[in-house]
Formats: structure tokens, C-alpha cells, sequence
């Protein structure tokens, strides 16, 4: 029964339940970005190379096409893929940068604590005992 109680606490912490929404967040935000690479991004670059970014590709092996006119066996290097998803990322880490430099912006800043004011050194103390021993 202990563990059970551990693990409740443990889950009911705010530092994890704001890990679960930042994480549905981040999940539902890299849906956004990848339907904008996909949808904007991808159409525009494509123009550049004259075709769909994502159907991009080095064929290394041509394969064989089969009766449906399929090909089967083709052996190739699918960057416009890569391209695609190093897109998304460069999109979500710029957005995650720039809220997090916002977050940052809106924290008060700690003021330092007031130094304490110190006592006196060794030394002055040292000279106080022997004045003091001096006196009698």
C-alpha cells in the first residue's frame, strides 16, 4: 500500500502534471508545423526542384516493376523526407526559443540578498585581545 501512496504523490506533483501539458501541447504543436511544412513550405520549395519536396529521392537501385505496375525492390535515399522533417524541427525549436526567451523576459529578476555586514577580521580581533591584555 505504501508504494501506491508513493506513486500518487509522485504523480500529483505540479513539476510532472506540467510535464504532461507541455508535452500534449508540444505533440498538438508539432501537428501545426507539420501540416504547414507539409501544406506551405514543402509546395514552394518543391518548386525550386520541380517536384514534391517529400518525393524527393537518389534512386541507388532502380527495382522491378511488377504486373500492377508497382515497383518492388528499389533501393534509394529519401531526402526530401529528411528535408521535410529537419524543416519541422528548425520550425518548432525557433518557436520554442523564442517562448522560452519570453518566458525568461516576463520572470522577476532575484535581488540579490544584502551582504551582511561582516564583524571585525582576525587581525582587529587579535588586536583587541592584546590591547585588552595590555590594560591589565
Amino acid at each position: 500500500m505504501g508504494m501506491l501512496k508513493e506513486f500518487k504523490e509522485f504523480a500529483m506533483k505540479g513539476s510532472l502534471i506540467d510535464i504532461a501539458v507541455g508535452f500534449v501541447m508540444g505533440a498538438a504543436f508539432n501537428k501545426i508545423v507539420s501540416s504547414f511544412t507539409a501544406g506551405i513550405v514543402s509546395p514552394l520549395v518543391g518548386l525550386l526542384f520541380k517536384s514534391d519536396l517529400k518525393d524527393l529521392k537518389y534512386i541507388i537501385d532502380q527495382g522491378v516493376m511488377d504486373e500492377a505496375g508497382a515497383v518492388t525492390g528499389e533501393v534509394a535515399v529519401l531526402y526530401g523526407d529528411f528535408l521535410t522533417n529537419l524543416i519541422d524541427f528548425i520550425i518548432v525549436a525557433a518557436v520554442m526559443f523564442m517562448m522560452i526567451k519570453a518566458i525568461n523576459k516576463t520572470k522577476k529578476k532575484e535581488v540579490p540578498a544584502p551582504v551582511a555586514p561582516k564583524g571585525p577580521s582576525q587581525e582587529e580581533l587579535l588586536i583587541q585581545i592584546r590591547d585588552l591584555l595590555a590594560k591589565k
